[in-house]
């Protein structure tokens, strides 16, 4: 596994880099198909004080995953991170257990940025933008970033799987049953909810 270690706004010291090289070799015997692992640390303020939040990422030939942690200083915040992953990986792990043959394809590719044309005319003073549909001119008065994601269809069961991989509170995917765009989330209380979009001509 490829191991890329980053700053932002940050120094990255060798004793942080020996930490995390130690620690994501544990990460080698447990987890199949990972080709590189990216970790992140960057300084914020925060209130009156300063913190440092670490993101760790696992890109490879299955799902992405993904944790993160803000603590005072980057060790702590490595350490709290890289135990949310393993959490995450052993909820993922229980979960293949539970349900035989969850995954298929499932490969979640970064996204894709477009690619630059030497031959492109030169830029006017105020460059407009289409973002999602929307023409932007400038830089605003609207933040807005699209991103695209390459994914087979997933079953509901595959689709929560992925979303716990990552972290987050809902999961975007075209569902291979019934072939719609679907959006699965997380509810207040320890359960789920699915929403299905029916396209109509």
């Amino acid at each position: 596994m490829d191991v890329t270690i980053t700053g932002r706004r940050i120094q990255v010291t060798d004793s942080f880099r020996e930490q995390v090289a130690k620690k994501m070799s544990e990460l080698d015997s447990r987890v199949d198909k990972v080709i590189r692992a990216e970790v992140q640390a960057q300084a914020e303020i925060r209130g009156a004080g300063e913190a440092v939040r670490v993101e760790i990422t696992l890109v490879g030939k299955g799902p992405v995953v993904r944790a993160e942690a803000i603590a005072g200083d980057k060790s702590q915040a490595f350490d709290e991170a890289f135990d949310h992953l393993k959490i995450r990986l052993r909820k993922a792990q229980d979960r293949r257990r539970t349900h035989r043959n969850l995954r298929r394809v499932g490969f979640v590719e970064p996204a894709i940025e477009p690619p630059v044309s030497e031959d492109q005319p030169t830029a006017p003073a105020h460059p407009v933008k289409k973002v999602g549909g929307l023409e932007i001119q400038g830089d605003g008065p609207m933040v807005v970033r699209e991103k695209l994601f390459w994914s087979a269809p997933l079953t509901l069961a595959q689709a929560l799987d992925e979303m716990e991989l990552v972290g987050h509170d809902f999961f975007l995917y075209v569902d291979a049953d019934s072939a719609l765009p679907s959006v699965v989330y997380r509810r207040k209380a320890y359960d789920y909810g699915v929403i299905h979009l029916q396209v109509t001509q």
